[in-house]
């Protein structure tokens, strides 16, 4: 497990960086951001993403079911002199009179078991017009199994190790003396996994039309982690269907609900 696991101010601004350094711009390109934009996160923990569109202007909500980093996020909304709402749910729980122009779903969609009941219940949330931000990584690349949060050093840093079978995976983990709640975690990471195209079919099932994609091969958060620049994958690379798996650290997506549009 990386310091920066445990420092969750340093996890706050790296999130809040990567978000004003890339997430922004990005979005900007599909609809704009002002006061009047309403903005929601699912799964915002320490609400690091959402600070910088707060900056601009814009109205932001965060959820997310763990209480520790709602209580984080307005702790860190609070010093940083910004307005934020944030509550304490399951997705699967959460209702809202508000209908809003932007939802932020980043590292979020791998961690779902039911994603079919995830992609039905988001439309209902999305203003006329509105849009979704996607961003996860591909399961089969290095690290697509989420082991870097693992305590020892030497297992968190070895690649593909997710890709095993789950007994010898769980085996594994247990001889590094991870603790149970980590191997489970894992493990459950290990069952929700998500692909590009097991993305792209969950998309066009419920009426999602794909606005933009990005595929990276050096995710853009890792400018913060490990002061790597930014690439995307090579065009050509990005169209070979299960191989792109391999090479894309990130994955950004635009959707729109198609009976949303204006």
């Amino acid at each position: 497990m990386q310091k920066r696991h445990k420092d969750r101010q340093c996890y706050f601004n790296e999130l809040a960086n990567t978000s004003r350094s890339f997430y922004i711009d990005y979005v900007k390109q599909f609809i704009s951001l002002s006061p009047s934009t309403h903005i929601l996160e699912i799964g915002c923990g320490e609400g690091g993403n959402l600070l910088p569109f707060a900056e601009l202007g814009c109205k932001v909500t965060g959820i997310d079911r763990a209480a520790s980093r709602i209580h984080q996020a307005e702790t860190f909304f609070t010093a940083s002199g910004y307005k934020g709402e944030f509550t304490t749910t399951d997705f699967f729980n959460f209702s809202s009179a508000s209908r809003y122009q932007l939802i932020l779903i980043h590292d979020v969609i791998e961690h779902i078991s039911n994603k079919e009941e995830f992609f039905r219940c988001l439309s209902p949330l999305l203003a006329k017009g509105g849009i979704i931000f996607w961003g996860f990584p591909s399961w089969q690349m290095p690290f697509g199994g989420h082991q870097q949060i693992c305590h020892n050093r030497f297992v968190s840093s070895l690649p593909f190790i997710h890709l095993c079978p789950g007994i010898f995976y769980r085996f594994l983990l247990r001889c590094f003396h991870e603790t149970p709640s980590c191997i489970e975690e894992l493990s459950d990471i290990k069952r929700c996994r998500m692909t590009i195209d097991t993305f792209e079919q969950l998309a066009e099932k419920y009426g999602y039309e794909i606005t933009d994609r990005q595929l990276w091969f050096i995710n853009p958060h890792y400018q913060q982690k490990f002061h790597l620049r930014p690439r995307k994958l090579y065009p050509v690379l990005a169209q070979l269907k299960y191989i792109r798996n391999y090479f894309s650290t990130s994955c950004f997506y635009i959707t729109r609900h198609r009976e949303l549009h204006d």
